[in-house]
């Protein structure tokens, strides 16, 4: 039996080395994975970079395609369905990445303004793995969250689901994790227009790291031009990677569509690729994890300052994991660039690698930092 060819993405991380023993595999740039390169392909290995659709498969031997990301809108689901090619993509992959994304960004917002963020209300649209882990990561901060999910509504009647104009209405900040849906019931696209920003609060804060065409750009620059909304964090963006250079310069924080990409997150989207093409082509290896996952360079971090307040000490702890400030000045300083900072990410690592130490009496801040996803450990001094 001959070997199967396979196409990947040569930006999946720890990906070579694990199909070589079972398959011919050859690792392009995204987009030049084109309908020539893969006429004679059995399986593709993919990110968002590669539209996978007529134009591209008619008349390959491709018959399996997984992409390594949680979503799957590049991937015409209609047309593969209707062509007999089976496609898998990685939900949940990343969900604890973009929850790290979100806690950074909370704790950037509440030390940059002030923000009592007890006091305050998340409201969360798009209840599914991502957002339930915010909706957690909020409540750990002492936030209250209100949460939209229509389809999970539907399924799972009104339960602690509210209607996207209550939440609107009572939330000092709105946070998108939706699917990008086109057309149907539970559409997306441009979901945040000029009405859904009349309808939220004065003042409140907008954050999307679901996908870009979910929040029309202008609607948002009005928004934000005419001070109904006081602070906006994009990570993602219309027409990617080609932005509205001027946008950034508006924003309280602009990243490059990098919420998901922690070396954790990309690991994982890696391990449910490789194990669905090992089922599809029964190749053994439906196990399969990466094993060379870097550790951080500080797994042991120490706050340098025991008597701050709640807040600004959870801040300085977080930060040494993950400053979304960091890539704000990068995206900032080179908004032509966004495809390269991508792809030349500096790969973070995840709460759960690290270990803080405190001094005594760590009390709230230990459990924070432990519901956070942190192991700590108490410097007892005598």
């Amino acid at each position: 039996m001959s070997r199967i060819r396979i196409i990947a993405d040569d930006k999946i991380p720890f990906l070579k080395g694990a199909l070589e023993p079972f398959a011919e595999i050859h690792y392009l740039p995204g987009r030049e994975i084109t309908s020539g390169v893969v006429r004679d392909a059995d399986a593709l290995i993919i990110r968002t970079r590669t539209r996978c659709n007529g134009e591209l498969l008619d008349g390959s031997g491709v018959k399996f395609i997984a992409s390594a990301t949680i979503g799957y809108d590049h991937i015409d689901t209609g047309y593969c369905n209707s062509a007999g090619i089976r496609w898998t993509n990685a939900p949940g992959c990343n969900s604890a990445s973009v929850r790290q994304y979100m806690v950074s960004a909370l704790l950037y917002l509440s030390n940059l303004k002030n923000l009592s963020l007890e006091n305050m209300t998340l409201g969360v649209i798009g209840v599914g793995n991502v957002g339930t882990k915010v909706c957690g990561a909020a409540q750990v901060l002492g936030m209250k969250v209100l949460m939209n999910d229509p389809p999970r509504e539907r399924l799972e009647g009104k339960g602690a689901f509210v209607h996207l104009t209550e939440l609107l209405a009572h939330s000092d900040i709105v946070t998108l994790h939706v699917p990008l849906n086109r057309s149907g019931a539970d559409r997306t696209l441009h979901l945040v227009d000029h009405l859904f920003i009349d309808r939220m609060k004065d003042g409140a804060v907008l954050i999307n790291t679901s996908r870009g065409e979910v929040a029309d750009t202008e609607s948002v620059r009005q928004g934000m031009l005419r001070g109904k909304l006081s602070d906006v964090i994009l990570d993602v963006f219309e027409n990617e990677p080609l932005i509205d250079a001027g946008l950034p310069g508006l924003l309280t924080l602009a990243t490059p569509h990098v919420a998901g990409y922690s070396a954790d997150g990309k690991a994982n989207g890696t391990m449910m690729a490789v194990q669905s093409v090992s089922r599809f082509f029964n190749l053994g290896i439906d196990d399969w994890r990466p094993r060379d996952v870097p550790a951080p360079a500080q797994p042991m971090l120490s706050p340098g300052t025991s008597g701050a307040d709640l807040y600004p000490l959870l801040w300085e702890i977080y930060r040494q994991t993950y400053d979304i400030s960091e890539d704000d000045e990068r995206l900032r300083e080179n908004p032509h660039r966004f495809d390269e900072l991508r792809e030349q990410y500096p790969l973070r690592r995840e709460p759960e690698s690290y270990t803080v130490k405190l001094k005594n009496g760590s009390g709230e801040i230990g459990h924070k930092l432990r519901m956070l996803g942190f192991s700590v450990k108490e410097d007892r001094q005598t």
